[in-house]
């Protein structure tokens, strides 16, 4: 099983607090890598309205895995609780892509260090991606360096009865409770000065503890 994790300077603490959490809590052995741009031959101009590095670059997985096998992308700015095996294991034969199909519309024009909130049909769904790679031949690199946001985004080309759903426990958005198998800060979490008093700040502090105790 390869995971994919989106990368930013902005957020590099966070992106080894989800890894650390991910293995923690994980049942079987997988891969984790970083979406680093600098590591990435990219050729796409900067995105002003892009909230971080890997806006774009999360839809080259399927590439970087040869279109071969099951993969995992997942934005940097989450927390799991829960044992991936869970995801890992469910059936995609028939499918491309499985993701939380969130209707998020969110009424703020900010997020996370001050970037713009943009509202956009299936919003947050690519922010965690079970992916059949053999099926997301669409994606390569020069259509992933060319293509507009919303086409890449909305997984137009793919469809519908291709894209499954994951279990909404799995990409909980700035809330959480007992069941609750991973938490994204979309709004911005505690490694953000500003976003210190997020209502679940505190799990994700007792994460950063764990991982640093244990990283020594």
């Amino acid at each position: 099983m390869k995971i994919f994790i989106g990368w930013d300077p902005r957020e590099a603490e966070c992106a080894d607090v989800l890894a650390y959490s991910l293995r923690k809590h994980s049942s079987i052995e997988f891969e984790i890598s970083y979406l680093k741009l600098e590591d990435l031959e990219f050729d796409r101009p900067h995105d002003p309205l892009q909230s971080t590095e890997f806006t774009y670059t999360r839809f080259l997985v399927p590439s970087l895995c040869g279109f071969q096998g099951k993969a995992i992308f997942m934005d940097c700015d989450m927390l799991c609780l829960g044992d991936i095996r869970e995801l890992a294991e469910l059936p995609m034969d028939d499918l491309a892509l499985r993701v939380v199909k969130h209707d998020h519309r969110p009424t703020e024009t900010t997020k996370m260090d001050g970037r713009p909130q943009t509202v956009y049909p299936r919003k947050n769904w690519s922010s965690l991606m079970l992916m059949n790679c053999e099926k997301l031949g669409i994606w390569t690199k020069p259509v992933v360096e060319t293509a507009s946001g919303a086409y890449l985004h909305r997984f137009q080309d793919i469809p519908d009865e291709l894209i499954g759903e994951l279990p909404k426990t799995w990409n909980t958005l700035d809330w959480m409770d007992e069941s609750t198998k991973l938490i994204h800060y979309t709004s911005g979490g505690p490694w953000f000065p500003e976003c210190a008093n997020h209502p679940h700040a505190n799990i994700w502090r007792e994460a950063k503890h764990d991982w640093l105790r244990h990283s020594k």
